[in-house]
């Protein structure tokens, strides 16, 4: 029988009018220590993101959510927050910002495989 392992998941959020308060989700990441795995899956619904708000620039927000990911994988492009280590990459990436990409609370849970947890997280939660 698999071991169920600890991980930590957020929501990716898209808040264009920061001082509204009303956001879009487009993401999710996890982050599982033991199976030393942070991962990020998002979309950019180009139509509903614009019909949310028609002053967004897509290209910069899709340059932000790409930011993201090599931050997650730790590329040299994510700059150096990508260098440091799995815990304190998610810890950065879910830190409390008031920009246009903010992440909802650091939310728990238990799995047996980090990568299907967060594929379930994201069709339930994005999609």
């Amino acid at each position: 029988m698999q071991e169920n392992h600890l991980y930590e998941y957020a929501v990716i959020r898209v808040v264009p009018r920061v001082e509204r308060e009303e956001f879009i989700n487009v993401g999710v990441i996890l982050f599982c220590k033991t199976h030393k795995f942070l991962q990020t899956l998002y979309t950019v619904n180009e139509e509903r993101l614009l019909a949310f708000c028609d002053k967004l620039d897509i290209n910069e927000l899709t340059g932000y959510l790409q930011g993201f990911e090599k931050i997650c994988n730790g590329e040299p492009g994510g700059g150096q927050i990508a260098q440091l280590d799995l815990p304190s990459r998610f810890r950065w990436l879910t830190a409390n910002r008031s920009t246009v990409i903010q992440t909802s609370k650091v939310h728990p849970g238990k799995c047996t495989e980090p990568k299907e947890k967060l594929e379930q997280l994201y069709r339930e939660l994005v999609l």
